[in-house]
């Protein structure tokens, strides 16, 4: 085969056969934008261990089933030579519950799920003018830092983002979702949104995790 940039994802989530693999470890191994795109992607390698939706929603898919999804999309995007398909299929996974990252509800309180998910060392913080009230757990790696939310008090419609800031102020988006009319942790729709990511910049330099409204304000903030 013909090694492509686009088989960083299809490698990320242990998709290429062993020939693939091995050809593209030889290409990732002098192309620069390929590593830093993998650094990104590995946040997501291990988030889905262990990790299930308290009570998904009617027609949300399974676990099971998206993991089934790809993979089958994955072998047909292959053997037709189109790597969008299997970007499309990955983007399905992404998209779960609603973060660019990995997201799902649960409910509110130490739920088992919620426990398992949140790792890492924890900050929490609230908003008493937007009531917007988050708690983040971070996990240093060796591509950069892990990073799980859990957000609530929040409604929508909306378009936000979770943004890293580093002490230097770089800021790196870790995910971007969207809030429902009903919103998060909120009177009528108690359940917490889970998101989980990850971003390039290491554990020790990141000093805020930044909860953005897309072009507009930030519904709080998280001093680490």
């Amino acid at each position: 085969m013909s090694v492509e940039h686009t088989d960083v994802a299809a490698y990320s989530f242990g998709l290429l056969e062993e020939q693939d693999r091995l050809e593209f470890e030889s290409h990732l191994a002098g192309c620069e934008s390929c590593a830093a795109e993998l650094a990104e992607l590995s946040a997501m390698a291990d988030l889905f261990t262990g990790v299930d939706p308290v009570e998904p929603e009617q027609d949300e898919p399974e676990g099971a089933a998206i993991a089934d999804l790809m993979h089958r999309r994955a072998a047909a995007s292959r053997r037709r030579g189109l790597q969008r398909d299997f970007l499309a299929a990955a983007a399905c996974l992404v998209l779960v519950g609603g973060g660019l990252a990995a997201g799902l509800t649960v409910a509110p309180g130490p739920a088992g799920q919620a426990a398992i998910a949140m790792s890492g060392q924890r900050h929490t913080a609230s908003n008493a003018v937007t009531g917007a009230r988050a708690t983040v757990g971070l996990v240093a790696k060796a591509w950069g830092t892990q990073v799980t939310m859990d957000l609530a008090g929040v409604r929508g419609p909306l378009k936000c983002e979770l943004v890293a800031v580093s002490r230097s102020g770089q800021r790196r988006v870790i995910a971007g979702w969207l809030v429902p009319q009903a919103g998060y942790g909120v009177a009528g729709h108690p359940g917490h949104l889970l998101l989980m990511g990850g971003t390039w910049i290491m554990r020790s330099d990141i000093s805020r995790i930044d909860v953005n409204v897309v072009g507009g304000r930030t519904l709080v903030s998280i001093s680490i």
